[in-house]
């Protein structure tokens, strides 16, 4: 029996998708906030994981390698838009898309831990808001600006600048009790992908016109991004986690 492999269908996943379907492995359609309740649903075997929903799934989730999607000093597709400087954000509305957990848990850490910040609610984006979060290709799309919210910030540099340290969006995980051999498969399908699937993101030569993307601005906004866990991507997951546990606290 093929693996189920969950796609996510954001450029930056794109690599890890290179060999999966000649690997003899089945890829089906997902986004990021579905892909733990598709894996214990068995809709899934294995998918990208926001790294919030990774959180007291031991018993569910096992990762695949260190494989993972992470940015060093820059996100370059995670931005909040505001009307106002981010330190005046208190009381305001801001506007998110609930793609992935994770970057609305990195506002909410950022807002709340470094900036002191207490926004009054936070509201779909067609709802009235004062400032508003976008991510993935939605993100790239929007990357120069929004009309009428003067202030940009980029989430992955807010966190660099903050702890010095990369952060992680997502990783790789599949279902506890997945067959060892399929594993080893998977782990070494991935391996291919981010060999030669990055390679030809590096050189593509015509425009990503959905995303307004030259195939020089796809080569520098790859160029911040890790696909595979070090240590300093570690240490910013236990730091991270750490963070969000005080939201709650």
């Amino acid at each position: 029996m093929s693996l189920k492999v969950g796609r996510i269908p954001y450029m930056i996943c794109e690599p890890f998708y290179f060999d999966t379907e000649r690997r003899g492995m089945q890829l089906v359609d997902t986004m990021p906030n579905r892909a733990v309740a598709e894996i214990e649903e068995g809709v899934i075997d294995a998918a990208l994981v926001p790294v919030v929903d990774t959180y007291g799934k031991d018993d569910v989730l096992q990762p695949v390698g260190g494989f993972c999607i992470a940015s060093t000093d820059r996100s370059g597709s995670v931005f909040l838009y505001s009307r106002v400087p981010i330190e005046e954000l208190t009381g305001a509305r801001i506007g998110i898309i609930e793609d992935s957990r994770t970057s609305i848990k990195l506002l909410q850490v950022l807002l709340k831990l470094r900036h002191k910040v207490e926004p009054a609610e936070f509201v779909g984006l067609r709802d009235d808001h004062d400032a508003f979060m976008v991510m993935g290709d939605r993100g790239l799309r929007q990357r120069r600006g929004a009309r009428g919210f003067e202030y940009r910030y980029d989430l992955g540099e807010q966190w660099y600048e903050w702890t010095r340290l990369p952060f992680v969006y997502a990783r790789w995980m599949a279902r506890q009790g997945i067959d060892s051999q399929a594993l080893a498969v998977l782990e070494d399908t991935l391996y291919v992908g981010l060999e030669d699937g990055v390679d030809t993101l590096y050189h593509i030569s015509e425009p990503r016109e959905n995303l307004l993307m030259l195939p020089r601005d796809v080569v520098e906004y790859v160029q911040g991004i890790r696909f595979y866990l070090g240590m300093t991507e570690q240490k910013s997951m236990r730091i991270f986690q750490e963070y969000t546990q005080q939201l709650d606290s």
